[in-house]
Order: C-alpha cells, then sequence, then structure tokens
C-alpha cells in the first residue's frame, strides 16, 4: 500500500456506529476523516448514515480551500454509504479517485 507524499493527497475515511448511547443532540454515527501524510484528523457526528455523502461535500470543500490542494485518492471500506451513485459520480467529476479497501 503507497503512502501519501503530498497533503490530501490519500484521505482514508470510515464511518462508526450506531453507538449504544446517543451523543448529546441525538448523533448515533461519527464520520472520520484522515489525511494519510500528516495523520491530522476530522470527525463529523451524524444522525444517520445517510448523511455520508453530504458531509464528504462539507469536508472536501473545507479541506480542499483551506490548503489551495485537491483531494486526489479516497480510501474507504465497501460500506454501502461510499457506494452510493451519487458519491461515485462527484468523486469523478471532481478526478478523485475511489479505493476500496477490502
Amino acid at each position: 500500500m503507497e503512502r501519501a507524499t503530498d497533503l490530501l493527497e490519500i484521505i482514508h475515511t470510515d464511518v462508526c456506529g450506531p453507538m449504544s448511547v446517543d451523543a448529546r443532540g441525538g448523533y448515533h454515527y461519527f464520520l472520520t476523516f484522515t489525511d494519510d501524510l500528516s495523520r491530522y484528523g476530522y470527525i463529523y457526528l451524524m444522525k444517520h448514515k445517510s448523511e455520508t455523502f453530504e458531509k464528504f461535500k462539507e469536508f472536501q470543500s473545507e479541506v480542499e480551500n483551506h490548503r489551495n490542494k485537491k483531494i486526489k485518492f479516497l480510501r474507504s471500506d465497501r460500506g454501502g454509504e461510499y457506494l452510493i451513485y451519487e458519491f461515485g459520480l462527484h468523486l469523478k467529476q471532481c478526478g478523485i479517485v475511489s479505493q476500496l479497501m477490502p
């Protein structure tokens, strides 16, 4: 498995949950994004797994604008939240390669 040589080159992501105890505000899930090079992580709270795509777009906008760089690879498991058509289409339109890990 190759490692990143630049910030935002490879982003790892995973959805965790549902949690046995809800977070304040009724959140059942959390979504992580980790930069492969810096290991810097971001966490987004979600009430439903179906929010994953919208939270990714929020994350993408934040980090790409802040760093003035583009995400190149998104590494995820094969969870259904990453396999929806709109998510794949968005990645393709943005030039992001989806890397589904076993």
